[in-house]
């Protein structure tokens, strides 16, 4: 089996392209979804947050607004948030593979925002990243409700650039374009790697 990374800054598309990956059959690895889960009541995070950020959880599931008031303008107790998640958001992922193993699949995608700001680049095959000219990207994001310009470059601050992200990828899906063309893309990069993976198997 192959794992494709697919990643993408804010904005571009990431996760329109991530349910074409969907629609072409193959298992996608949603990482925030992964994080609400374990966030809920009886989720993995639960326990340990409410041991260190006891505000942050309530009626036994973790508020993310109030974490992330939590460890807003604070070094410490952001690490402390990443040594708590990290580990566990990790133990979602090794299970999502074991499952798409198990189910036979070719390709598995792994829909990770932060894929090379957390290093997750190294546990994949292939990177795909989702991108669109830097104007596009402000003009959806600047749409969104409640979002502002200080958010935005906030944000962005956090983020590996687009062009570094780019140069880095064995594919780059534009998002640019409309879905059509990006649903192009995603079918070639699906048929390219089971041809790759029925090849290995083969060999």
């Amino acid at each position: 089996m192959i794992v494709l990374g697919l990643t993408g800054s804010i904005g571009m598309g990431k996760s329109a392209t991530a349910s074409m990956f969907k629609e072409a059959g193959l298992p996608v690895y949603d990482a925030d979804a992964a994080v609400h889960s374990i966030y809920q009541v009886g989720g993995s995070a639960v326990g340990p947050l409410s041991d260190r950020f006891p505000d942050a959880v309530v009626d036994g599931a973790v508020d993310r607004n109030k974490l992330r008031q939590a460890v807003l303008n604070d070094a410490g107790a952001l690490k402390d948030l990443e040594t708590i998640v990290h580990p566990l958001v990790g133990e979602t992922q090794l299970k999502f593979r074991d499952e798409a193993l198990a189910s036979g699949a070719p390709v598995a995608v792994l829909d990770i925002p932060l894929l090379y700001e957390t290093g997750g680049d190294a546990r994949c095959d292939y990177v795909a990243v989702v991108s669109a000219p830097a104007k596009v990207q402000r003009e959806r994001v600047l749409s969104r409700p409640g979002m502002t310009q200080a958010a935005f470059e906030a944000i962005l601050s956090k983020q590996v650039p687009d062009a570094e992200k780019r140069a880095k990828a064995d594919f780059i899906i534009s998002s640019a374009f409309g879905f059509d063309f990006a649903r192009a893309h995603v079918t070639a990069i699906v048929e390219l790697l089971t041809e790759l993976d029925h090849k290995a198997s083969h060999d």
